[in-house]
């Protein structure tokens, strides 16, 4: 009887279509899909930032002095107070520059009768013109000393140079003071400035009214904005930066001269970057690739140039365009044309933060 083989041509046609089966079942090759997580390449916008370290300084700020030497009489300020444009600060003492300015008036008055008198003889020819000119010239001196005196006078009063706020007094009524004496300090906090050295390198990023931001150590987790107004024409040979200032409102005044401030410059703003998370990159020196899921499900290899790093993602230059999708995990067991298997929505979650 022939039954064995028979039946062993049946088992063999089985295991043959079952073979083909898996094979067809598998994809090319006969491997079978490799699930990954994949990400569509988006839209949105970007800024390049300079994170440099800057100092906070005053709108303006003076050491108040006298400018004549004396006794101060009166003090018109309180410590920390503030203070109007012209507004009494100190008073010295004017007994000596009223009596001097006494003094010169009346000298003032006698030489311009005399001038008077003189221009009229003058004129009626009884004197000569070096008698006259000799009048003439003794009184412009003495009205030169009173416009003199008259200064010194005022000079005896203080007041501030603009509105702002006064700082630690130096002074005590009945002191003597030279004009190289320091009185108080005024201070314009109402708008500060902000001060940085930028390497050269980035300034022709730079530019008028670009915005700027920081944070400082006395108010953590609050973000301060201001924009440049200034870009140094020089650089500083030594270190190779330029000064770069900028303004910042200061209304509520929390910001001080001197506070060492953490800045974040913003070079560059692009409104409709495409990006991808960065566990997408694949690195090979200084190229970079990605795995592009085509429509046919397969995973292909893609070069691609990066463009600023941000928080767990990367701008994408050239090489991708928007709403193809990056394999982001799994890239590991892909190799090109590999069929791709996505995973759930629910997996890739954690990659679409905003």
């Amino acid at each position: 009887m022939r039954i064995a083989p028979v039946i062993a041509s049946v088992v063999l046609a089985g295991l043959l279509i079952s073979g083909c089966s898996k094979k067809a079942a598998g994809g090319p090759g006969g491997f079978p899909p490799i699930q990954v997580i994949a990400i569509e390449a988006t839209r949105q916008p970007v800024s390049e930032t300079l994170s440099l370290p800057g100092t906070i300084a005053a709108n303006e700020q003076v050491e108040v002095k006298a400018e004549s030497d004396g006794i101060v009489q009166e003090i018109h300020f309180a410590e920390g107070e503030r203070v109007e444009k012209g507004q009494l600060l100190v008073k010295l003492d004017e007994t000596k520059f009223a009596a001097t300015l006494a003094e010169v008036e009346a000298t003032l008055r006698f030489s311009g009768a005399n001038h008077d008198r003189a221009k009229q003889l003058f004129q009626d020819k009884l004197i000569s013109q070096q008698d006259f000119d000799q009048t003439a010239s003794a009184f412009a001196v003495n009205q030169a000393s009173v416009d003199l005196m008259r200064r010194q006078l005022r000079d005896a009063r203080v007041v501030a140079p603009f509105a702002g706020i006064v700082g630690s007094r130096q002074i005590s009524p009945g002191q003597v003071i030279t004009r190289n004496s320091t009185l108080t300090w005024l201070v314009d906090l109402d708008t500060v400035k902000v001060e940085v050295k930028v390497p050269e390198r980035y300034l022709r990023q730079l530019r008028i009214g670009q915005p700027l931001e920081f944070a400082v150590a006395a108010f953590p987790g609050e973000k301060f904005r201001g924009e440049v107004y200034f870009i140094s024409p020089q650089i500083e040979e030594s270190t190779r930066t330029a000064l770069v200032k900028a303004r910042i409102a200061n209304a509520d005044a929390k910001l001080r001269g001197g506070m060492f401030a953490s800045l974040d410059l913003t070079l560059q703003l692009r409104d409709a970057a495409i990006v991808i998370p960065e566990p997408a990159l694949m690195s090979n020196g200084d190229n970079f690739s990605v795995f592009v899921v085509d429509e046919q499900g397969n995973a292909q290899v893609r070069l691609v140039e990066v463009g600023l790093r941000l928080a767990g993602k990367a701008e994408v230059v050239k090489g991708l365009n928007a709403g193809e999708k990056v394999v982001v995990e799994g890239t590991q067991k892909l190799r090109p044309g590999a069929p791709v298997k996505l995973a759930s929505p629910e997996a890739a979650a954690p990659y679409l933060g905003s």
